[in-house]
């Protein structure tokens, strides 16, 4: 029998995601998906700023943007959220199609030596104390220390491991084509409600655009075959107009359930993008909440089973990453009742517009779809406590780096600011004086925090980074959290989300620090 350590199911962008993840720590993977070969269909087509800034903490970013849209807008149910003025450094939607998304991970996944084995899907598995088995068409059998099912909303994983699937049923009936249009709307992106529905038209190039229509309180077979015709009727009857609908490229059905794994881990077995939870694709949120799954999973799987952490680390993803889907799923059906028509929703939808342009209601919303916002349950008193961290431009003796360019290795990283910028120089990055009066102003006992930083990671030293940097940056500017005064030193975790800082009232000190380190990356030496 075939022996690896870790088989992802599924070959989309959550399971590629994971797979480079596991591959960047040494982990051996082998990727399985039913399919014959690598599907032509478009499906999702955007990437939010907290994904951009994923992929940019593994200087993956660039491939993306040299091929991708920019749009400095997103939208709550089609009212629209105004995204530039974010905090960070990409603060716009990214429209780039999911076959791109894939095709590009998948290099990525072939540089660092991942295995994907197309028809293979997976038919049975058992697990047992050391590992997983697992049975392929074609009678195929592999044994692992871990399997990871990405395999979507029907995922084969999630039923074979007897992880329930509890939600809302659907209740309307979504469409979905990739189609040229020999009269299209004017604008780039149409949404508009009517009497018997909503429709969207997306332009994506000159070449061909993107049709959704939602029928609501209707409810069609899920199974039932879908045609270019069934769309074509539908825009009709919602629209009025087919815009001069022809050559279709991928025509699907979808609708509103929402469901979410009861748990995210079975013993061996752990899930992750929509194998975990499905919804209303409102807002493009579910390829982005997959992918960042496997950015929580993939450096604490790693960690496992290279014997370097225990397994009750893994019991931190679910905690993290359920509530977000949690999140995703209250606001997907929140917008999705505001789509629904008649003059009552018309009335609250015009109300909730104007919500919407006071600047802390956008600002609430955008950090919600792009998940800026997000905080992991790790307690402790200070603000960036289980936020992502702010992508800073800081200087090293080594000159000057991005902060994302430290975690490009998938290691987490320890960095010592010192006292707020004094090593900055007049003309770097902030005046000399500034930084000078910013070092003034901190604690004593904070500054020796940061110096006992160095002490502390000596059992650690094998697997977290010491990084000793100034930033000009007195007060960052942070999602959820607001403006937040420079903290001396902090913990980052692989995933770009902060463990620990120095001059929290309950965590900061050397002995919260020794504490951090081996919550979440094992013991000392």
């Amino acid at each position: 029998m075939e022996k690896t350590d870790v088989v992802v199911v599924g070959g989309g962008p959550t399971g590629l995601m994971l797979a480079c993840e596991l591959r960047l720590a040494g982990v051996e993977v082998v990727v399985l998906d039913r399919l014959a070969e690598r599907g032509r269909e478009s499906r999702a087509g955007g990437i939010h700023a907290r994904t951009m800034e994923v992929l940019d903490q593994r200087g993956l970013l660039g491939g993306f943007l040299d091929v991708g849209r920019r749009l400095q807008a997103g939208h709550f149910s089609a009212l629209p959220l105004d995204f530039s003025g974010l905090a960070t450094r990409y603060p716009f939607l990214l429209m780039v199609l999911q076959t791109t998304i894939e095709r590009l991970l998948e290099e990525r996944a072939a540089r660092l030596g991942v295995r994907v084995r197309w028809s293979s899907g997976v038919t049975n598995l058992r697990q047992d104390e050391t590992g997983v088995e697992v049975g392929t068409e074609g009678g195929g059998r592999l044994r692992a220390s871990y399997l990871v099912g990405c395999d979507g909303g029907r995922s084969t994983v999630r039923k074979l491991a007897g992880i329930g699937f509890p939600g809302t049923p659907a209740t309307m009936t979504a469409l979905l084509g990739d189609v040229s249009l020999a009269d299209p709307p004017e604008e780039a992106i149409f949404q508009e409600r009517r009497e018997h529905g909503s429709f969207s038209v997306l332009s994506f190039n000159q070449d061909w655009y993107r049709v959704m229509t939602n029928e609501y309180d209707h409810v069609a077979d899920r199974d039932a075959p879908v045609t270019f015709e069934t769309l074509r009727e539908t825009l009709v009857r919602i629209a009025g107009t087919d815009y001069g609908m022809y050559e279709p490229r991928w025509v699907s059905r979808y609708s509103d359930a929402a469901r979410q794994a009861e748990r995210y881990r079975e013993g061996r077995v752990l899930l992750a993008g929509d194998a975990a939870h499905i919804h209303f694709p409102a807002g493009g949120q579910g390829l982005n909440t997959g992918v960042q799954d496997a950015f929580n999973l993939g450096w604490k799987l790693a960690l496992v089973v290279n014997g370097t952490a225990p397994e009750e680390l893994l019991d931190s993803y679910h905690a993290e990453r359920h509530p977000v889907a949690e999140e995703v799923l209250r606001n997907t059906r929140a917008q999705t009742v505001l789509g629904h028509p008649g003059e009552q929703m018309t009335a609250l939808r015009e109300t909730f517009g104007r919500l919407i342009e006071v600047d802390e209601v956008n600002r609430l919303l955008s950090g919600v779809i792009t998940a800026l916002d997000v905080r992991y349950p790790l307690g402790g008193d200070h603000p960036l406590l289980g936020r992502r961290v702010p992508d800073l431009d800081l200087l090293t003796p080594d000159g000057p780096v991005r902060l994302y360019g430290l975690l490009y290795a998938a290691r987490p990283v320890l960095l010592d600011l010192g006292p707020a910028g004094e090593a900055w120089e007049a003309g770097e990055a902030g005046e000399a004086g500034e930084a000078g009066e910013a070092g003034e102003a901190g604690e004593a006992g904070e500054a020796g925090e940061a110096g006992e930083a160095g002490e502390a990671l000596k059992g650690w030293d094998d697997r977290v980074d010491l990084v000793e940097a100034s930033c000009a940056d007195r007060v960052w500017t942070v999602p959820g959290a607001g403006e937040v005064p420079a903290p001396r030193a902090l913990l980052v975790r692989p995933d770009g989300h902060v463990a620990w800082v120095a001059g929290d009232s309950s965590e900061g000190g050397e002995t919260a620090l020794r504490a951090a380190l081996a919550t979440w990356f094992g013991p000392a030496r």
